[in-house]
């Protein structure tokens, strides 16, 4: 029993050699990151858009979760995290104090990144105007409650297939992206009635709440050219001439718009090769 209690609620492995890097390269390697893991649009500020000090709502069916503030503030924010802090919440999902984080907030798939690119984007953060700013507090369901979180994460880490690799550097690049850093899935991946993701159904498409989210895997984009995909990452237009709506106009807007030539060829690599497991 002791042992089964340990194997729920153990705390995330140590983080070796976490260093926050302070070089001018590091600083604008984490921007890079940031933008590319969409970081923005989730935290922006509720009163100051232009910075991440959070207050964003997001309604979901296991209630209402306010993106933090990630400004370097003190008492409010990351200015206080250490390296291995970061790597713990963004990668696992553990607050400082140890609590745990509610999976709106997409560790899950940030699990996949490397330690160097998370220390990165915490040189980036912490590099950022301090903003005095405190989120509301979460609004879950009435009966869930953070402690929970320990189990459905060991769930979810039994639902988890093993992944492919990729010989080809480009589409290897691409599924670090999208299944990783992007995080397109959290969206775009159908989730059980516990929430847990469906990976017999990756990137198959999804509804959340009244929004239907449109599949993005290969069956999905098997009519689209590499030029298309490049618009559509740049600009939000699909091959028919039409824009997306919604939420996916600020994952344009803040993310891909901003990607390198490479990085979206990358994506356009991997979801015009992947397909769903039989």
């Amino acid at each position: 029993m002791a042992g089964a209690l340990f194997w729920v609620f153990a705390p995330p492995p140590a983080a070796v050699n976490a260093v926050i890097p302070s070089s001018d390269d590091a600083v604008a390697r984490g921007e890079y990151l940031f933008s590319a893991g969409g970081c923005i649009s989730c935290h922006k500020g509720e009163k100051r858009p232009e910075s991440p000090s959070g207050g964003l709502a997001l309604s979901t069916d296991f209630g209402v979760f306010y993106a933090p503030n990630i400004t370097p503030d003190p008492v409010s924010g990351t200015g206080n995290w250490s390296g291995g802090d970061f790597i713990n919440a963004v990668k696992y999902g553990r607050a400082p104090d140890g609590s745990y984080y509610f999976p709106a907030f997409p560790y899950r798939s940030y699990a996949g990144l490397s330690d160097e690119d998370v220390l990165n984007m915490a040189a980036y953060m912490l590099s950022l105007d301090a903003v005095d700013f405190r989120s509301p507090e979460p609004e879950p369901a009435p009966w869930l409650r953070r402690w929970m979180i320990a189990g459905w994460n060991r769930l979810a880490d039994l639902s988890q297939p093993d992944r492919e690799t990729f010989a080809d550097e480009t589409v290897a690049r691409g599924a670090y992206l999208a299944r990783n850093l992007g995080h397109c899935g959290e969206c775009h991946t159908p989730r059980n009635g516990l929430g847990i993701p469906d990976w017999s159904r990756e990137f198959g498409g999804s509804q959340l709440g009244d929004e239907i989210i449109e599949p993005i895997d290969s069956e999905a984009l098997a009519h689209w050219t590499a030029a298309n995909f490049d618009l559509f990452l740049m600009l939000g237009m699909k091959p028919e001439g039409e824009f997306v709506g919604g939420d996916m106009n600020e994952v344009i807007e803040f993310n891909t718009s901003r990607l390198t030539d490479q990085d979206r060829e990358a994506l356009a690599a991997f979801f015009t090769r992947h397909r769903r497991p039989d």
